[in-house]
């Protein structure tokens, strides 16, 4: 097993707080993280997917009952909403006997928003962690190319040939357009939400247009902000806010948008290695994306991320709020020679960040100019882990 950076996280949540919803992708290794927590301590586990473990649930108190000396462990609790009422009476009778932590670990593939709205009922009462796929400090650090066209979903970036990753990740796409989202209620063809997902690998890290995406689909605007919160309730795209601040700036109000993992960009665009990667017009973008998603998996819960983009063209790729305050600016970079544009230096001067990086594709870190660092992908990662708090 790979270690993963929340393991950590996880069993410090288990410690403070009676339930522990461990949230990502299918496929991300919510289940192995589990498993490998549930070897120190008594456990049971029940996958809401299988109908026997559903029906040993007819009377979930009950059956809950029967194993609060246990860590329950409830895999795809999102396909059961009516049990977190339930839960919310036990955790508050096991209060007043004192079980006040590490009952339950939750775990669901769907976004915090998303499983909040099923979980009301359990605030102050559980904690949230998300777990995405590998991200470049939990991969081999030779392996961060091959990283970047797989992808990090663990059968993708280990399997055995370039091949073999392609042929995983089309069956993931497909079990999730064919299977998974019909299971969740929404009626979407399955080819109609295939297009609109690789519409949005084309345009990877683009400002949102929904109004050319609904042209291309034919579908009106309301039904685009249908699919795209689908898709990012599923955490497979995200939706990363403008920063706002007062600049006296104009500023772009619209999100821009990413498929979370570049694997399933590069298959969406039937880029199969990493030559065909670096020869289409997507490179730049699918690069960013996975910049973008590491630095994330791998900061503090609490930091806020954004982009910075004027209507004069004054723009930074990410800017992230860490807790205490200090602002931090990231450019990003393909390439082993990164050069900066007017735009990111008149947004640094509107922004005054407390730090400014462009990270690119080397290892070498230098500075760039007065106030900036040059500075590789997995250096940066590490200094914004161990930022945690």
């Amino acid at each position: 097993m790979i270690p993963r950076q929340r393991t950590a996280t996880v069993l410090a949540r288990l410690d403070q707080f009676p339930a522990v919803a461990l949230l990502g992708p299918r496929q991300a290794g919510k289940t192995t993280l589990a498993e490998h927590i549930s070897d120190d301590r008594p456990s049971v586990y029940l996958d809401l997917e299988d109908p026997a473990d559903r029906e040993k649930l007819t009377d979930a108190a009950l059956y809950f009952s029967g194993h609060e000396d246990k860590l329950v462990i409830l895999d795809e609790v999102q396909r059961m909403p009516n049990l977190f009422q339930t839960l919310r009476g036990l955790i508050d009778k096991g209060r007043r006997r004192n079980m006040r932590t590490g009952r339950f670990l939750l775990l669901g593939s769907a976004s915090i928003d998303l499983l909040k709205q099923f979980g009301e009922s359990l605030a102050g009462r559980i904690a949230y962690v998300e777990l995405g796929p590998f991200n470049v400090l939990e991969a081999n650090g030779e392996g961060r190319e091959t990283l970047w066209t797989r992808g990090g979903f663990p059968d993708s970036f280990l399997a055995t040939s370039d091949e073999a990753s392609t042929i995983w990740r089309e069956k993931f796409i497909r079990t999730y357009l064919e299977r998974d989202i019909p299971q969740l209620g929404p009626r979407i063809p399955a080819e109609t939400l295939r297009r609109f997902w690789t519409m949005l690998a084309h345009v990877q890290g683009g400002v949102l247009n929904a109004a050319q995406l609904a042209r291309s689909l034919g579908v009106d605007g309301k039904t685009v902000g249908r699919y795209l919160d689908l898709l990012v309730d599923l955490l497979l795209v995200r939706r990363l806010p403008p920063f706002h601040s007062n600049v006296g700036k104009r500023l772009v109000k619209s999100p821009k948008v990413y498929v979370r993992d570049s694997g399933i960009v590069h298959t969406l665009l039937g880029l199969d290695n990493r030559e065909a990667v670096l020869g289409h017009p997507v490179a730049g973008g699918s690069w960013e994306g996975f910049v973008l998603e590491n630095l994330l998996s791998a900061a503090p819960a609490r930091m806020n991320a954004s982009f910075y983009r004027t209507s004069a063209g004054a723009e930074i790729d990410l800017v992230l709020e860490l807790p205490g305050g200090k602002l931090w600016a990231v450019e990003i970079k393909r390439g082993l020679a990164p050069r900066l544009e007017k735009g990111f230096h008149h947004a640094r001067e509107d922004l005054q960040p407390d730090q400014c990086f462009v990270v690119y594709s080397g290892e070498e870190r230098y500075p760039k100019a007065e106030g900036i660092e040059v500075i590789g992908l997995r250096e940066l990662a590490t200094m914004l882990s161990s930022t945690s708090v």
